[in-house]
């Protein structure tokens, strides 16, 4: 064999290679692979799918960190904040708010613009753009229907003060944690230091049922040790679908009522995000009607943060009202609140 022959078929042989190397770098399709990365404090039986649907629509592929159950949402937050000089992730899908607002005051958020916030109500939608909400749960009184009637269920939190109802039979998750905590700071923001202070007060002298978080709470009241307590509306609904002798209450609905504080699912982009324009893709994908839409069908939350034709599961949300509180003016009682409350209920 000549050595032009041999030249030649070394040069088939590296255009075979290279045009192999390019197929496996693209998609079945022939698009380019793209990647984006997501972490996400949304429990994995909820969101995976969704982003599934995502990576088959787009041909983007999906890396997902999901959360650990002993940290929660703080434990992505934290990561965050540890990489913050170098960013791996591009877009955080947070199951609340706080920790959503915490890293914007901490710099690790950057701000977007996205098509698909059209038509979100204005609070659940950063002015600044860092952020911006989907589907939301709502706090809820779980009443044991064995023990009330129709007509005795509480209507409001100002309920758990009330006398006609023994304080061993009425029960809050420590206020310190958790969405009871975002509570106690929604009601620091709304009503004033002295007011909020007054009611939690009010509880401690009372002697209500202080449990370690709403799950807790949720149990208690399904097993008929509590009459009702204070929890979010994905365990009531958990209840509920157990077949529980439980209903849940939206609180403080009537004329001139308060209303409940509604938590949103936030959408944040990583500041300095690997891969930008997938970033946005994704983000403008997680703010769709149609994944607000799935998102409560598949019972994560319940509460669509616009107008939206679906019918949640355990609860009738038309008509409820929320709570006219302003998400940064609550991270901002977050820890004086927290504080003060643990002089309360921590002695």
């Amino acid at each position: 064999m000549s050595w032009l022959r041999v030249g030649t078929l070394l040069a088939v042989l590296c255009l075979g290679c290279a045009t192999f190397l390019a197929a496996c770098a693209s998609g079945s399709d022939g698009r380019s692979a793209k990647t984006v990365v997501v972490y996400t404090s949304v429990d994995q039986m909820y969101s995976e799918p969704i982003l599934k649907d995502f990576e088959e629509q787009t041909g983007i592929r999906v890396q997902a960190v999901y959360d650990v159950e002993a940290t929660k949402t703080v434990g992505l937050a934290n990561r965050l904040l540890s990489e913050k000089e170098r960013p791996l992730a591009d877009v955080f899908w947070n199951g609340e708010i706080l920790e959503t607002l915490r890293l914007k005051d901490e710099g690790v958020l950057a701000p977007f613009e996205s098509p698909s916030t059209e038509g979100i109500y204005p609070q659940f939608v950063d002015p600044e753009g860092y952020w911006a909400g989907i589907a939301g749960r709502a706090r809820v009184i779980l009443v044991n229907t064995d023990l009330l009637s129709p007509e005795e269920y509480p209507e409001s939190i100002y309920d758990l003060l009330d006398p006609r109802w023994p304080a061993e039979q009425v029960g809050i998750a420590y206020p310190m944690f958790g969405t009871t905590s975002t509570h106690a700071a929604a009601l620091y923001a709304y009503l004033g230091e002295d007011k909020a202070r007054a009611f939690f007060d009010g509880l401690a002298e009372r002697g209500v049922q202080v449990v370690d978080g709403n799950s807790v709470a949720k149990d208690l009241v399904a097993a008929g040790r509590l009459a009702f307590a204070m929890t979010d509306t994905d365990d009531a609904c958990a209840a509920i679908k157990a077949g529980r002798p439980v209903t849940a209450v939206f609180p403080d609905q009537g004329d001139g009522g308060m209303g409940t504080l509604v938590i949103p699912n936030t959408i944040a982009l990583v500041r300095g995000a690997p891969h930008p324009q997938e970033a946005q893709a994704l983000i403008d994908y997680l703010l769709s009607e149609e994944v607000e839409r799935q998102v409560v069908k598949l019972g994560w939350s319940h509460l669509p943060v616009r107008p939206l034709a679906v019918e949640p599961e355990c609860f009738d949300v038309g008509g409820v009202a929320s709570m006219n509180v302003q998400y940064e003016a609550l991270f901002d009682w977050l820890e004086p609140s927290r504080s003060e409350l643990a002089e309360i209920f921590i002695r």
